[in-house]
């Protein structure tokens, strides 16, 4: 038997964004845990927000485990919160509100700043850096500045060896900002990823004295915001597809904006205003190869009229919850039938 570190991480009842919490406890197995072997554990729901001082116990169900490289015998442990009786989901439970399709697949993109004493890394002290223009993928100190491409290799290192589908990184359009893929199959597998390498960023970055920014506009002025496209495909999309179904789809997309937008993170107004690669937040546009538009079709979407494979929703923000994201999307699918 050797002794494990199990941390558990949750998101609290903060709004409209919530945090994530954990806390480590260390359990004995014969070899790293499979998640049936995980137990349940309380917390004080009275400090995240979710409980009041006088009923206070909230119950943490293990969802999804992952090697922790950080640490020897270290296990990094997803969980959704549950009411005290462990069956029933807490209001502030997101992923619980999917209906889950494992052969609905997601990737999202995961924009964010690097921040040192509240200003992005490589920003000069009290003021700006040249325009836009050479820093998207850039290379070089001028366009990444210092640190930042050390905390981003690591950062992907670590998610490799977590064991998440990490699919790549990128400096961005404005200085200081990167951005993670992560691709899952199934919508849970996906959002799970996502906020456990947000986790192992947002961690790493302690040892480096840097925060990361996910607010969508942390740059005012002429600044491209942060963005958490959504890439989403269905089995029928990627082996049927077809023009019909695709604009009957559109449609439904384009009946539910607000819906949408509600849940795809607060502040997008700031971002979505029709400038920097975004359409208005009261409109809905799809177009080709079009990032000026609420949705991508890629070429390979429309490539021979097929209109099949995968679509790309730019419109969530670099702070939403992808379990609320995923949820929206599915939900709007199932509103088309197929024929």
């Amino acid at each position: 038997m050797a002794k494990y570190v199990l941390e558990y991480l949750w998101l609290d009842g903060y709004t409209p964004v919530p945090n994530l919490r954990g806390k480590s406890q260390v359990k004995e197995f014969d070899s790293f845990p499979a998640l049936e072997d995980l137990p349940m554990w309380g917390f004080d729901g009275s400090s995240t927000q979710q409980a009041e001082g006088g009923s206070s116990d909230c119950m943490l169900k293990p969802v999804a485990v992952y090697p922790d490289s950080a640490r020897r015998n270290g296990a990094i442990v997803m969980c959704e919160v549950m009411m005290p009786d462990g069956e029933t989901p807490h209001p502030t439970n997101s992923r619980a509100t999917i209906l889950d399709d494992p052969d609905t697949w997601f990737g999202f993109e995961q924009e964010y700043f690097l921040m040192k004493d509240g200003v992005p890394l490589g920003f000069p002290t009290g003021g700006y850096p040249g325009p836009q223009g050479e820093y998207y993928c850039g290379v070089g100190y001028k366009n990444v500045g210092g640190i930042a491409r050390t905390i981003v290799n690591e950062h992907l290192d670590l998610c490799l060896d977590c064991g998440i589908n990490h699919e790549g990184i990128n400096a961005e359009v404005a200085k200081g900002q990167w951005e993670f893929q992560i691709f899952g199959k199934g919508s849970k597998r996906a959002a799970d990823q996502i906020w456990v390498a947000r986790y192992l960023l947002q961690r790493l970055c302690e040892e480096y004295g840097v925060d990361v920014e996910y607010h969508c506009k942390p740059i005012q002025g002429d600044w491209n915001g942060s963005g958490m496209h959504a890439n989403f495909s269905t089995k029928y999309l990627r082996e049927v597809g077809g023009k019909t179904y695709f604009d009957a789809l559109m449609a439904k997309f384009g009946e539910n904006v607000e819906e949408h937008i509600a849940v795809y993170g607060p502040d997008n107004h700031k971002r979505l205003t029709g400038l920097h690669e975004t359409q208005s937040i009261d409109k809905f546009s799809w177009g080709v190869a079009d990032r000026g538009a609420s949705i991508r079709v890629p070429h390979s979407f429309a490539k021979g009229d097929k209109w099949q494979g995968y679509l790309e929703d730019r419109r969530p923000n670099s702070q939403g919850d992808p379990y609320q994201i995923a949820s929206r999307i599915l939900k709007t699918i199932a509103e088309v039938p197929t024929p």
